[in-house]
């Protein structure tokens, strides 16, 4: 009862103080969270609790489904053929250079899988803290088609690793394509019967709205797909990606709710997620002999391919802005988290590298944020000048 007590005070202070020590250290919220959560973990005021857990998956998930929130699927599909040729070229070489780096250095192949990994989880902060700018937006739609990407060899990574390469393997295949069929089908059914009957969708959200029935259906629609996710053994964060995307593609005249659904997540359950990451890395394990470097050199090399990667889109955003979308889908904080623990549950990776991973995810939602910061910061100040 103690311990529970001191786990809930613990959280409740670094949730109210986590934003005025990002503001005197000027840096992003996100690396507080997680900076804090791994300090009060290691003194002992965070330990494990299934609630904890409960809650931080949960607030995972929601980071996932806001993030889904910024992507119009109608617009997406408008996106032009050659930004999307571009970012299938972009996407082929994050997996070119994977390929490569995981074969030099003699890694498990599992590393071609983790190397390019996207995850828009992030990318949602940085638009609560930068807005909808050019590059931010082409990161969200490229991001998009990414994690879908990424969550879809996850989710064959994991079916792989829990059953092998047999019958389990052919029915999680099955079960994904009969889903994304089942989910195209609905989506284009909606599409239809709010083309023809505009006025179910505003029966459904109203203009004026006193009973919060947006707020209600959209977390209806959160646990369907979710829970769907669960019965299928599909990977719950593509469930709850896809039920984002539902909310501004069919309810565009509900223009302030992906505001209101990120103001509570940002406010309560995102940072409880970011705490219990800090918390589940053990700082003692930074003494394991060559972790640092391993960490740095996964840091450095996610950065640096996605960084080169990006340049293919200097035409539409210029040198910087290119930089930018690069670094902000550096961050695959999330994906690679879980990746990495499925990875050593099944065995598939030693003790050093699980940690290695962690850190470097650790070192990347810290680093490449702090230096968005920079760069955008003095893209500004240039432009004020000019």
């Amino acid at each position: 009862m103690q311990d529970s007590i001191v786990l809930i005070v613990t959280i409740s202070l670094i949730i109210i103080f986590s934003p005025y020590f990002a503001k005197v250290l000027r840096i992003p919220i996100t690396p507080v969270e997680i900076m804090f959560g791994a300090i009060f973990g290691y003194a002992g005021f965070l330990h494990n609790e299934h609630l904890f857990d409960i809650v931080a998956e949960f607030g995972f998930l929601y980071l996932i489904f806001i993030a889904g929130t910024e992507i119009n699927l109608k617009s997406t599909l408008k996106t032009p053929k050659e930004l999307v040729r571009k970012i299938v070229v972009y996407l082929t070489i994050l997996y070119g250079f994977s390929i490569a780096f995981t074969l030099y250095f003699g890694l498990s192949k599992l590393f071609m899988v983790l190397m390019p990994l996207i995850s828009v989880g992030l990318i949602a902060t940085l638009s609560k803290e930068y807005g909808k700018t050019p590059w931010l937006a082409l990161s969200m739609t490229a991001g998009a088609i990414g994690e879908i990407v990424s969550i879809g060899f996850l989710t064959l990574t994991s079916a792989t690793l829990h059953t092998g390469v047999g019958l389990g393997l052919v029915q999680t295949i099955f079960a994904l394509i009969f889903f994304l069929l089942f989910m195209f089908s609905l989506f284009r059914a909606i599409e239809l019967l709010f083309w023809w009957f505009p006025e179910v969708a505003t029966s459904l959200m109203p203009y004026d709205d006193k009973k919060e029935q947006d707020i209600r259906l959209s977390m209806g629609i959160f646990f369907l797909l979710v829970g769907a996710m669960l019965y299928l053994e599909l990977e719950l964060a593509f469930g709850a990606f896809l039920a984002g995307i539902f909310i501004p593609t069919f309810f565009e005249h509900k223009k302030e709710l992906p505001e209101k659904l990120a103001s509570f997540g940002f406010g309560f359950l995102i940072p409880i997620f970011f705490i219990h990451i800090g918390a589940s890395f053990h700082l003692e394990a930074l003494f394991m002999d060559g972790l640092i470097t391993k960490a740095l050199l996964i840091t450095l090399a996610m950065t640096v391919m996605r960084v080169a990667a990006s340049l293919v889109f200097v035409k539409e955003l210029g040198t910087t802005d290119s930089i930018l979308m690069g670094l902000s889908h550096a961050m695959p904080l999330t994906l690679l988290i879980a990746m990495a623990t499925l990875a050593y549950n099944a065995n598939s990776i030693n003790e050093l590298y699980y940690y290695a991973l962690i850190l470097a995810s650790l070192f990347q939602a810290i680093s490449i944020m702090i230096i968005i910061k920079l760069i955008n910061n003095h893209k500004q100040k240039k432009e004020r000048a000019d």
